[in-house]
């Protein structure tokens, strides 16, 4: 089988931060909207972005939390949204549409982490729902400011996604819920998504990418106790995070997904799953540490979820 994943020698690696990717690069007169733009590898993101001239809007759970975050940030917008209601994503949408402009990148930041079991909306699984789910909602609702520019859409995924494919015949995890797995599955999801976008879009101009941005600590893990925090080597027995090897820093962490959004480099391809600055190599069977599983890539898994996640959320702006 042939695959377009494989690495394209970009330049960068592991320890760029995303300046280095947007050197020499003019954001000018550009927009962005990126979720969780305010927080962890979203507040990087933004920051980086508005310094290469972009004006970024930045949708937040907790806005007047996102305000206060960015108060020193120039050129970013904030407004309210709550990926795990659909309601939220609609009434986001209709304002952004009414302001009549045009996006040039999404960047599917938001997310949540392995936290218990939780339901939302009419009982789905909030790792699912929230990961993917609102923002497959958000981008369809988008589409028509995001289609005329030709826009890149990211979604932020995860080594994570090693963990679970599509757990198709349980997707909200009634039964045996494990919260890694179900974070695997969402994750999937991201990846996913970004395979079918890409197809349904190319013609349009619409490039669609996913990701992962590396190991690094952010708000994020706010759902891990510490002592599993310290079990899993993250923190020393005291509780303080640990030094540990290929651990990045936000600036690193959000170095991927900027350069999937704006590097010339990926101006002919899309659909690929990226991981430190270049397209990744397909994962070595067995390992979790790097590359992109069959599974995530797999285009019919991938139309198979568009077709559920339009079932579930009733948007799908390419229906017929």
């Amino acid at each position: 089988m042939t695959t377009a994943q494989h690495k394209i020698g970009s330049g960068f690696d592991a320890r760029s931060t995303a300046d280095d990717v947007l050197a020499g690069i003019d954001l000018s007169g550009r927009l962005a909207l990126v979720t969780g733009g305010y927080s962890g590898l979203g507040l990087e993101t933004t920051r980086a972005l508005t310094r290469a001239g972009a004006r970024v809007v930045a949708p937040a759970r907790r806005p007047e939390a996102a305000r206060e975050a960015l108060a020193d940030v120039e050129g970013v917008e904030v407004d309210a949204l709550d990926l795990g209601d659909l309601e939220s994503v609609r009434a986001f949408a209709d304002r952004f549409l009414t302001s009549g402009r045009t996006l040039d990148i999404v960047i599917d930041n938001a997310g949540i982490m392995a936290c218990p079991e939780t339901r939302v909306g009419p009982g789905w699984e909030a790792q699912f729902a929230t990961n993917h789910l609102g923002h497959f909602a958000l981008v369809n609702r988008l589409w028509p400011a995001i289609e005329p520019g030709g826009a890149r859409v990211v979604s932020v995924s995860s080594r994570g996604h090693h963990f679970s494919g599509i757990r198709w015949d349980d997707v909200h995890w009634q039964r045996d819920y494990d919260k890694w797995e179900a974070y695997g599955q969402a994750k999937t999801a991201n990846v996913l998504f970004a395979v079918h976008l890409d197809r349904l879009g190319r013609d349009k101009g619409v490039r669609a990418f996913s990701l992962h941005p590396g190991a690094i600590f952010t708000p994020l893990q706010r759902h891990i106790p510490i002592a599993e925090q310290i079990e899993r080597g993250w923190r020393d027995a005291e509780g303080n995070l640990a030094d540990l090897a290929g651990v990045k820093t936000p600036e690193q962490g959000a170095a991927t997904q900027v350069w999937a959004a704006t590097s010339p480099q990926l101006a002919t391809t899309g659909g690929v799953y990226c991981e430190d600055c270049d397209i990744a190599e397909p994962a070595t069977p067995g390992d979790q540490s790097s590359g992109v599983r069959d599974y995530a890539v797999d285009a019919e898994q991938a139309a198979r979820l568009w077709e559920l996640s339009a079932r579930l959320t009733g948007v799908d702006a390419f229906a017929v």
